[in-house]
């Protein structure tokens, strides 16, 4: 259980892409009940509202396919200063809003980690890899960006400047099935690691999660965790505009969160994509509700050895 408050930090980002929707997911999982929950494990909650988006304009250097790159700029310099401040007091749960928001939420927890003195982490499940420039980009859709941006690559005109990139060799991936031509030339010249389905359904989803956790624990590292609905397979979570079949389990989803619970790692939170226009009664935005509880201690049996030890 970690010994933080728990802050939540609204975050309805919906420019990362042109499909509408995300907007709504904060207030979709206060409506399914997250404070609750997570204060049923004794933990100490407090909401601190949306975070608004900082005044931005789009440079000529951006290229014109791009969408919305002036507010995702804005969105991103208002969550990065909300995450440095949000980390400096407790544990942030970032309520999404599309995987854009990451770009901020990342940046702004990094920073405070810097502060801190210690390495960044950055646990990615995702169908995506999300490690795109707004000049790579064939969609336009800048919520396939937030890896490429926080690992300092260049062509974000506009954005701030990434004060602390997060190393490549602290980011894993886990859970990748869609994952372009461009994206995997790059990914190929990085050290992070990635572990599509195949792998997982090969090696099993534990064996490459251990092996990361016990790195972020020898380097005594913060741990951030981005979880997107589509990590998940679509017939448990359809609320997503981004569906791609064959995706994690419920079972292996939960299986993941507790196994950071037990590691103790865990500094900072996304929820993301959420399209609750797109949900089934609010089904999606209660399994992802149920999976950071998980994440923070709720269990069926308490055991006595870690997981991923």
């Amino acid at each position: 259980m970690p010994p933080k408050d728990i802050l939540l930090v609204g975050a309805p980002v919906d420019s990362g892409k042109a499909r509408r929707g995300c907007l709504m997911g904060p207030d979709a999982y206060r409506t399914a009940g997250l404070a609750e929950q997570l204060a049923e494990l004794g933990l100490t909650v407090r909401d601190l509202g949306n975070v608004e988006p900082a005044d931005a304009t789009a440079p000529p250097q951006m290229p014109p396919h791009v969408h919305a790159p002036a507010e995702t700029a804005g969105w991103t310099a208002a969550l990065a200063q909300a995450g440095e401040s949000a980390a400096a007091q407790g544990l942030p749960i970032f309520l999404g809003g599309d995987h854009s928001l990451s770009l901020g939420s990342i940046a702004g927890v990094a920073n405070n980690a810097a502060a801190e003195g210690r390495p960044q982490f950055i646990l990615w499940l995702d169908a995506h890899s999300d490690i795109h420039t707004p000049q790579t980009t064939g969609s336009g859709n800048l919520h396939g960006t937030p890896i490429g941006y926080v690992t300092g690559r260049e062509g974000f005109h506009g954005f701030p400047s990434v004060a602390n990139p997060v190393p490549q060799e602290n980011i894993c991936m886990i859970g990748l099935r869609s994952v372009d031509g461009a994206e995997r030339e790059t990914l190929a010249g990085t050290a992070i690691r990635t572990h599509d389905m195949r792998e997982i359904d090969e090696r099993g989803i534990a064996r490459p999660l251990t092996e990361f956790l016990e790195d972020v624990e020898k380097a005594q590292g913060a741990l951030h965790v981005s979880l997107d609905v589509d990590f998940l397979d679509p017939s448990f979570a359809p609320a997503v505009g981004t569906t791609v079949p064959g995706g994690a389990t419920i079972r292996e989803a939960h299986l993941v969160m507790e196994m950071v619970s037990d590691s103790g790692l865990l500094t900072s939170l996304d929820l993301v994509e959420l399209n609750p226009f797109l949900d089934d009664r609010g089904r999606t935005a209660q399994v992802m509700v149920d999976l950071a509880a998980s994440a923070l201690g709720r269990r069926v049996f308490d055991r006595v050895t870690r997981a991923y030890s």
